[in-house]
């Protein structure tokens, strides 16, 4: 973990359209000398929108009876503006969703399941100190050095304890990662890759002990997409040498990027990852599939360009696609998929995320 205070300056938070007077209450919440860990580690109620996000590969068995698969757990914490001067205990100020799916590689089906409910009553709850999200019985904790996800679906199980053995990466700018071509449009983010999972998980009744690698990413913001935007390309993906890539791009209607960034970290770089500036990442699309449910198309292989390499992206299921109409309301494609570097050679593993091709993404 790095030290407790990071140097994100006043200066930094007005040039991001964030500590002004529009935003009073940042100041409660991220001082003007820096983050703080762990306390930004946990939830952030005066910002509009934030979300905790595990992903990671799994292998159970070994040798002709290893099996493969992919998990994501997502928490989403929204501000409910509307509400905020309501005393009432009833009052919905905070809206809690979850989204936790599961890829059987060998199987080739996709697993997944959702919630929703108000912050309170004993249901849901994200603490403001810690890693601490818990909506009925889906929860990620995070004790010492380790965190803890469970997910209970109609069909899947999964309980599983995730190690750091990196310190995080503050994406962007020292943790303030622009997101548009406006200033206001950045957020906070951080991620955690590299992550060493070990524990349960059960499909259709069967209990397998599982190990592999996983990333966490945790992101807040008050202002997020352009109106111009409907929809991001991302990937996080965890290399077999120990480094993590990011990149990530914001398209218009048409499909052209209106911003796009990432990071490149290998562990002998020390804490901080080499940043990729506007224009250095490119998305190009060689391979799409349509789903038969939504008929959106998504491209399920890409080249991603960016200044570590000329990447291959390779969904290693096609149909990834999640449905969460009964909780955000987004229907978008988010799988498990593997790395090949300019060589052709597989490289790592990790996910891509793909929103707004079903419909105009809105947050």
């Amino acid at each position: 973990m790095p030290p407790d205070r990071l140097g994100i300056s006043r200066r930094q938070l007005l040039a991001a359209g964030l500590a002004t007077t529009q935003c009073p209450a940042l100041a409660l919440v991220l001082p003007h000398n820096g983050l703080q860990f762990p306390r930004d580690l946990g939830s952030h109620p005066d910002f509009s929108i934030e979300w905790w996000y595990i992903t990671g590969h799994l292998l159970s068995g070994s040798g002709a009876k290893q099996q493969e698969y992919g998990f994501q757990l997502t928490f989403f914490r929204s501000r409910v503006d509307a509400t905020q001067d309501m005393v009432s205990t009833f009052a919905a100020k905070q809206l809690i969703f979850a989204h936790a799916a599961v890829t059987d590689v060998t199987g080739k089906k996709l697993w997944h399941d959702q919630r929703i409910a108000r912050d309170g009553f004993g249901v849901a709850q994200a603490s403001n100190q810690d890693t601490a999200v818990i909506l009925r019985d889906w929860s990620l904790q995070r004790q010492a050095r380790q965190y803890k996800a469970v997910a209970v679906g109609e069909a899947f199980h999964f309980d599983l304890a995730l190690l750091e053995t990196q310190s995080l990466l503050l994406q962007g700018d020292q943790g303030l990662s622009r997101k548009g071509p406006l200033e206001k449009q950045t957020s906070f983010y951080y991620s955690l890759p590299q992550l060493q999972a070990t524990g349960v998980l059960t499909l259709g009744g069967r209990k397998m002990t599982v190990r592999g690698a996983a990333w966490l990413d945790h992101e807040w913001s008050q202002a997020l997409l352009h109106p111009q935007a409907v929809g991001w390309d991302w990937i996080g993906m965890n290399l077999f040498d120990g480094s993590a890539l990011t990149a990530f791009r914001l398209r218009d209607q048409e499909g052209s990027a209106l911003w796009d960034g990432g990071s490149f970290h290998h562990p002998s770089m020390g804490a901080s990852p080499h940043v990729f500036g506007r224009g250095e990442v490119l998305f190009r699309p060689v391979r799409s599939w349509t789903s038969a449910l939504t008929q959106a198309r998504y491209p399920v292989e890409w080249i991603v360009r960016t200044p570590a390499d000329f990447y291959t992206v390779k969904a290693v299921l096609d149909n990834q696609e999640l449905d969460s109409r009964r909780s955000t309301g987004a229907i978008y494609w988010e799988g498990l998929s593997e790395l090949y570097d300019s060589n052709g050679k597989l490289v790592g593993r990790g996910y891509l995320e793909m929103t707004g091709y079903a419909s105009p993404l809105r947050l």
